[in-house]
């Protein structure tokens, strides 16, 4: 009996104008609710360049730091918080997203949204993390943050606009890099590593 041969791994983008975007997939609540803020910034390949045909995907706790387990993400009402969101980048590489600043999910610990990133080019989807800027006590005492040299920590910390949104740019290759995350089968994390980058560290 032959053997069948395993077909080529293929890049999971660019498909998405016609097939992943769904109605207000970006807005984890509506715009102008109370407590809403945006999140904003740009998608940058290895040589600076925006990337035209990214899309993010965010998970988060609520304001109160509450995993939230409410079922609505795909047919949004306007009203109900998921904490998740999907939103596609514009030519320009921007993202935006509706949310709310995280919470922390434990006592003193440093609030954080997860993302993942679709992309051209990229034959699997990259996992990182964005943390808010205030808490310098907390953030410094984060088990991820606190294993990264200051360079790589600062690409997971975003910036707070003027009108009290956030803005954080992804990198997917180059010297400023974004730290991205690789989840191993015991549930711990560990920091993903390219052929410039040597650290590696585990997560609790």
């Amino acid at each position: 009996m032959s053997k069948l041969a395993p077909t080529p791994g293929q890049t999971v983008g660019p498909f998405y104008g016609y097939a992943l975007p769904f109605t207000k997939d970006n807005e984890l609540l509506a715009p102008g609710v109370p407590g809403s803020i945006r999140l904003q910034g740009t998608v940058y390949d290895g040589a600076g360049n925006p990337i035209p045909d990214a899309i993010l995907e965010i998970w988060q706790p609520d304001s109160e730091g509450n995993i939230v387990q409410r079922t609505g993400s795909l047919v949004r009402d306007g009203y109900t918080f998921t904490g998740w969101g999907r939103g596609s980048v514009g030519n320009s590489g921007v993202y935006t997203f509706t949310t709310v600043n995280p919470g922390p999910l434990k006592p003193g610990a440093a609030p954080f949204i997860s993302v993942a990133v679709f992309a051209r080019g990229l034959m699997n989807r990259l996992f990182t993390r964005m943390y808010l800027p205030e808490n310098e006590e907390a953030l410094a005492k984060d088990p991820l943050l606190s294993s990264l040299d200051p360079e790589r920590r600062k690409t997971l910390i975003a910036r707070r606009d003027p009108d009290g949104g956030l803005t954080w740019d992804i990198r997917l290759q180059g010297g400023d890099e974004t730290v991205f995350l690789d989840f191993q089968q015991d549930g711990s994390l560990e920091t993903s590593v390219n052929a410039d980058h040597s650290a590696k560290e585990n997560q609790a």
